[in-house]
């Protein structure tokens, strides 16, 4: 094989993401297990209507027999994309417009880092959607969530950037697209800003950040680091 072309295969391999920040977007969290199908619809209509930019639909449980049902009766009532946030390997939909392909990094546990995403890979092909692989860090919000209880996983101190840093600096180098700072749904607190600075500051890949974010207030803070708010 030519010197040149192996030298040309190299440097494209390792030529660094060119990261383009665009305008922070709010994306709605939905739980398909918590809404029925006329709160799905009103929700949906509002959401349009509040100028929410996307949904994000997904379950820590999911005791429904699959997510189609939530995500088509979001896009039946209205114009915006679905974008679906996985609590588990059964949760593919190929009504949705794309699919975060979550790996918990803030996890120390095989299944969360690489078993589940087998099982998912098969389905997620089959289903034919976009995905978006996304290192998923779970961040100490002063109360025990359903993600931190159902996965086993320890959050990050919230009081210590450098290993959020470490965590989201992994994700980049592993080839992921994103990283998502995640409280946890009903959290306490919200991911402290100070931890989004410093992560912001050392990687070049957008940054998702939900949970305990209650006020506008927060979720605007939040957007100058972040690229999206859940």
């Amino acid at each position: 094989m030519d010197k040149n072309y192996k030298n040309a295969l190299i440097e494209k391999l390792t030529t660094r993401f060119d990261y383009l920040p665009l305008e922070p977007q709010f994306w709605l969290l939905v739980d398909p297990d918590k809404k029925s199908e006329g709160e799905l619809a009103d929700m949906a209509s509002m959401a349009e209507n509040a100028e929410v930019d996307a949904f994000l639909v997904g379950s820590s449980i999911l005791i429904r027999e699959n997510i189609d049902f939530a995500v088509k009766v979001l896009k039946n009532n209205s114009n915006l994309p679905v974008v679906i946030f996985p609590g588990n390997s059964e949760q593919v939909s190929h009504y949705a417009d794309a699919l975060l392909f979550l790996t918990l990094l803030s996890s120390r546990n095989v299944r969360w880092l690489v078993e589940e995403q087998v099982f998912a890979a098969p389905k997620v092909k089959k289903a034919g959607i976009p995905v978006i692989p996304t290192g998923y860090i779970l961040v100490d919000s002063g109360n025990l969530t359903s993600v931190g209880f159902f996965s086993s996983t320890p959050p990050i101190p919230s009081n210590k950037p450098d290993i959020a840093v470490a965590h989201a600096l992994a994700a980049q180098y592993m080839g992921m697209h994103a990283v998502f700072f995640e409280a946890g749904s009903g959290a306490k607190n919200a991911v402290p800003l100070d931890i989004l600075k410093e992560v912001r500051d050392s990687i070049n890949i957008p940054i998702i950040v939900g949970g305990g974010v209650k006020e506008p207030s927060q979720a605007y803070e939040r957007a100058k680091f972040a690229d999206v708010v859940v």
